[in-house]
């Protein structure tokens, strides 16, 4: 059993989760409590799905990018879990599973959050071996830079808001917006990607396990 933990923006998600079968999930949108609701829900979470921490055998947690309370409120519990019950700890990088819930296709996907003040962080990713692959590093732009930053049919998913699906979507001969309950960031497929990684033998040193902050990235275009 593995339990996945996303508190990579104010949308908020825990998963369990045991090898093909999705036992439980919750997603919901905190005023930026995490502090006080994420060990609750995930204690609610287990009770509902009658799983006792004995059952946990890893537990895998987004890296971001995010906020810099919110990501450390995640990565705190992750990792305490998982040196309290001694079991593994998997971090995988939040725009990597965001991509992963996106059908394959040929044009290039595009994948946000938000990133204060009228900002969202993007990362470009396409479609390779059978995957999404990242194509550039993740930064942060206004959706007017994003807008003019699509050339060609593209697909974006994530999280906008109204005002910002409306300047990206004017483009609407090419950009391909997916509608907020598929662009929904599941903690699902977080799950199933740290699944899959520690079944190929991959776990991070709580130690060192490091998120990545917004502030952290470049802004503005790519020269």
């Amino acid at each position: 059993m593995l339990l996945a933990i996303d508190t990579s923006t104010q949308t908020s998600g825990i998963a369990l989760y045991d090898e093909f079968v999705l036992i439980g999930e919750m997603i919901w949108r905190t005023a930026s409590h995490h502090t006080v609701e994420l060990a609750p829900a995930v204690q609610d979470l287990m009770n509902r799905c009658m799983v006792s921490p004995a059952e946990l055998k890893a537990v895998a947690v987004a890296l971001g990018p995010g906020s810099f309370t919110s990501l450390r409120i995640g990565l705190a519990l992750a990792k305490g879990l998982a040196l309290s019950l001694n079991i593994p700890l998997l971090g995988i990088p939040t725009f990597e599973f965001q991509a992963a819930q996106q059908p394959l296709a040929a044009e290039p996907l595009l994948t946000v959050l938000p990133a204060g003040r009228s900002r969202l962080a993007v990362q470009e990713f396409s479609s390779s071996s059978g995957c999404w692959q990242p194509q550039d590093e993740a930064r942060v732009m206004t959706a007017e830079e994003i807008s003019d930053r699509i050339s060609g049919p593209t697909r974006i998913c994530g999280e906008m808001s109204p005002s910002e699906r409306q300047v990206i979507g004017r483009k609407w001969k090419n950009a391909m917006i997916a509608p907020p309950a598929l662009a929904m960031r599941r903690p699902s497929m977080l799950a199933e990607l740290a699944w899959k990684r520690w079944n190929e033998g991959e776990v991070d040193d709580p130690a060192l396990l490091a998120p990545i902050y917004l502030h952290e990235l470049p802004a503005g275009p790519i020269a």
